[in-house]
């Protein structure tokens, strides 16, 4: 190799390392903040919706149920009537959906109502993450789309961390429906930096609503979406429930609850930066070892829920594993449709978020049938069923390779 040639290597390289993820990024970022709080909050809120709209806790679990099927039916659809509208646009208008479904939720005087409320807002939710993502991939070079696809979604893991637990707090001194008013004021801000400051993404190619659809239907595409359906099932079998399971259980009080999700929530963010960076490197072998490390910790947190001590290194174990699923499963579906992604990209969120529904419908089964006690081998069976397809999928690829 000559001078020159080593030269222009080690430059190249060195500029790789350099390289900053865009600013315009933070936006989407702060946009997955506002949905990542309004979907997981109502997690450590759930005793008190409860008793405020005098439902059980079962039947209060079904409210995060209705917002996972509200996002798996309603994004397709949402997407595929939004097609000819630019993807900035189109964030905005999500955006704008976002903030009245939380201001509906708000202000909702029943039951019937707030589940209504919770699914206009979780139309949003899974077009916005899809057309995010695909923007935050056209925003960097080639070598960083699984970071910029973690960094979008790290919005969702930074909520746990900050969002959720000041939402819990502010729920609990002053009302759940002050916690959707923080909220709706939050996505206002997200809808303001949007329009300013996203770039509008040149799209030469017009992709045909068939060619959409028919990049979803790929055989490998529909497993691998199936596949992170059964990871989310797993995460909210148990997470759906973990307010009462601590309190009953594991014997915290509920004001340690709020801290125990901010753990959580640096768990969770920690994990979904290392499944981007793994992702860019080897997606399929570490999705294998990372499925299998979740079922065995969750496994163990049957026994360590007893322990107020060890259930809290569990915890932040099992969220590090269950959100270091995500950026692998979205950019292997957008890689695998490169020709037609967005689709692809929103249909993925909808599939997460029924397997939310499935999970949080299992557990509250399993509450009735064996207790809470019974959450964590629920939750351990469907990580590893995971486990078992990812591996078909690493398989499949190697025979056709």
């Amino acid at each position: 190799m000559s001078n020159t040639t080593a030269a222009a290597v080690t430059a190249e390289i060195g500029t790789k390392k350099k390289e900053k993820m865009p600013i315009s990024l933070m936006w989407l970022t702060i946009g997955a903040f506002a949905i990542g709080m309004t979907e997981f909050l109502v997690m450590g809120l759930l005793p008190n919706v409860a008793n405020d709209l005098n439902v059980s806790i079962p039947q209060a679990g079904q409210i995060i149920t209705s917002y996972a099927l509200g996002v798996a039916f309603g994004a397709p659809l949402l997407t595929i009537l939004t097609h000819s509208i630019a993807k900035k646009k189109l964030l905005v208008l999500l955006m704008f959906i976002f903030i009245l479904g939380n201001g509906l939720s708000m202000i909702a005087p029943n039951y019937p109502l707030l589940i209504m409320a919770r699914i206009m807002t979780a139309l949003a939710h899974g077009t916005f993450l899809g057309a995010g993502t695909l923007i935050a991939t056209h925003l960097v070079a080639p070598h960083k789309k699984g970071s910029a696809v973690a960094l979008v979604l790290a919005g969702l893991t930074i909520a746990n961390i900050v969002g959720v637990p000041f939402g819990t707090f502010i729920g609990q001194q002053f009302g759940w429906r002050a916690s959707f008013g923080v909220i709706t004021l939050l996505g206002f801000i997200a809808l303001l930096g949007i329009a300013k400051y996203i770039p509008t993404i040149k799209e030469n190619n017009h992709v045909s609503i068939m060619q959409e659809i028919n990049a979803v239907m790929k055989p490998q595409v529909l497993l691998t979406l199936i596949t992170g359906l059964f990871g989310c099932a797993s995460l909210f079998a148990l997470f759906t429930y973990i307010s009462p399971i601590l309190q009953q259980i594991s014997g915290f009080q509920e004001n340690s609850v709020t801290w125990i999700l901010v753990i959580f929530g640096v768990s969770v963010t920690v994990g979904n930066l290392i499944g981007g960076k793994l992702s860019d490197w080897k997606t399929l072998p570490y999705l294998i070892a990372n499925y299998a490390i979740l079922g065995i910790v969750l496994a163990l947190l049957s026994v360590t829920l007893q322990n107020p001590i060890l259930v809290i290194i569990t915890l932040f174990v099992w969220g590090a594993a269950a959100f270091s699923i995500m950026p692998g499963i979205q950019l292997r579906t957008m890689t695998l449709a490169s020709e037609a992604p967005m689709l692809v990209a929103t249909s993925n969120h909808s599939f997460l978020n029924l397997g939310n529904a499935i999970g949080a419908y299992l557990g509250g089964v399993v509450i009735t049938f064996k207790g809470l006690g019974g959450l964590p081998w629920l939750a351990s069976g469907l990580a590893f069923i995971g486990f078992i397809l990812i591996f078909i999928i690493y398989k499949t690829d190697k025979k056709t390779a």
